[in-house]
């Protein structure tokens, strides 16, 4: 029976990325996988969404580019070929993580581990210790008790992956990030999309104003927002609108996106404290119990990618004597839809809510002379910012428009290091560049 100085339980993002910082440390890493390197992430969730959508992107570039002075013509959409390019990256990938591993000195176990006892596993009969512990299992989609949501229609966000025709009528229940996204995709290559959302916006996480205009610019997509779905038919979705009406919409494939729910099977049996959301931990990533730490999705703070990768290395850092902690205020997310949107930090309501006294301003995209040059002045857009009324350190950065998941990565170092408007003012930005919109909202404060 070996014994590991750290054991990973799964390779999604945030147990691949301390598996490899662990093995630069010199230390002895065994990570175990049940499915294919990379995790969810690679396989099945943001690798292929934006393979596909990349694909919808050009056939929707390749339609709208008569007035940038290129002619089309015979442009057509193959979703067997869009599949072929989209698994093609997730393997490369796939090799590039064994890659990793290989070159740390890091052990790879394929298989599902089971555990024994706090600081031993077993994997297809053979049996690992560690002296650390490292739970990193992620999240699943998450089916709610919908009756017909069993029916052959009805696709989880994994299930859509691998669709074989081009849905003449998608109907997306959930107006989260990964319906909105899935319904970005289907909608520009062809589908009627209908997002049915419960709640009274899309997109929770995102600016009220922002949401209002992604929906605006969605056009081709219709939104149901403030509606509870009833019932899932055979070739439809029964549901009740915002003012209490019952109303049907047909449909020839349905897409449940409501949430996902972290993957603690099997892990109470340890007596590791686990609540609704997942398993807790402290800002360091450990449990409840010695030598064993939870990042990523299974413990549900913050499920994102890089939210986990980050995890990852906290607690790596911790348990081999490196002090690290692990911040919320200044991770970043993305929406990849067409137009993009992004923030971190804050929005404006977010800091009513907590009582504190901002200042904002905005501005639109097309005000910025690159943007303007690639996009047009009718392509929609925007950019704000919310800073501190009081010592003007910024607390939020917004951005909807191309590009924007490429550019938030500067409010994530902005709000980090806790510059005030004054000192972003003072940054040169390249030009033309779009992410000199930042700045010039930083003026209009």
């Amino acid at each position: 029976m070996e014994t590991y100085d750290l054991i990973v339980i799964g390779a999604g993002p945030g147990g691949y990325v301390a598996a490899e910082r662990a093995g630069e440390m010199g230390k002895k890493v065994l990570i175990i996988e049940k499915a294919h390197m990379g995790g969810v992430c690679t396989n099945w969730g943001c690798i292929p969404t934006k393979s596909l959508l990349n694909s919808a992107k050009h056939y929707h570039y390749a339609q709208d580019s008569a007035k940038f002075g290129v002619h089309c013509s015979d442009v057509s959409f193959n979703l067997s070929e869009a599949m072929a390019w989209k698994q093609e990256v997730i393997e490369t990938l796939r090799a590039g993580i064994h890659f990793l591993m290989k070159k740390n000195k890091v052990d790879v176990a394929l298989g599902e581990a089971k555990f024994i006892s706090r600081d031993t596993v077993e994997v297809d009969g053979t049996v690992y210790t560690g002296k650390n512990i490292m739970i990193a299992t992620g999240s699943s989609p998450f089916v709610p008790p919908i009756p017909g949501a069993q029916n052959d229609i009805v696709m989880t966000s994994k299930d859509i992956l691998s669709i074989d025709r081009i849905p003449e009528r998608l109907v997306v229940i959930g107006g989260g990030v990964i319906g909105v996204e899935f319904s970005s995709l289907f909608s520009n290559i062809g589908s009627e999309v209908t997002v049915i959302e419960m709640m009274p916006e899309i997109l929770p996480m995102m600016d009220i104003e922002f949401a209002k205009l992604m929906r605006r610019e969605m056009k081709q997509v219709k939104f149901k927002t403030g509606c509870k779905v009833e019932e899932i038919l055979a070739d439809g979705v029964v549901y009740t609108d915002a003012k209490g009406k019952r109303q049907t919409v047909n449909a020839d494939a349905v897409l449940l996106s409501v949430g996902r729910r972290p993957n603690t099977a099997g892990l109470e049996e340890l007596g590791l404290d686990i609540a609704r959301g997942g398993v807790v931990v402290d800002e360091k990533m450990r449990t409840n119990l010695p030598g064993v730490y939870a990042v990523g999705d299974v413990n549900g703070r913050s499920l994102l990618a890089h939210s986990a990768s980050r995890m990852g290395e906290v607690a790596v850092n911790t348990m081999f004597g490196i002090e690290d902690t692990m911040r919320y205020n200044a991770i970043p997310w993305a929406v990849y839809t067409m137009p993009e949107a992004a923030g971190c930090g804050i929005t404006e309501q977010e800091a009513k809510d907590k009582g504190i006294k901002v200042k904002c301003a905005s501005a639109q995209m097309r005000s910025n002379g690159r943007f303007l040059a690639e996009h047009g002045k009718r392509a929609g857009g925007l950019c704000k910012v919310v800073a501190d009324a009081d010592t003007n350190v910024i607390l939020g950065i917004h951005l909807l428009g191309a590009v924007s998941s490429e550019m938030i990565h500067s409010a994530s170092v902005i709000i980090e290091a806790e510059l005030r408007t004054q000192d972003v003012k003072e940054i040169v930005f390249p030009h033309p560049s779009v992410s000199e919109i930042i700045k010039d909202v930083c003026f209009a404060l």
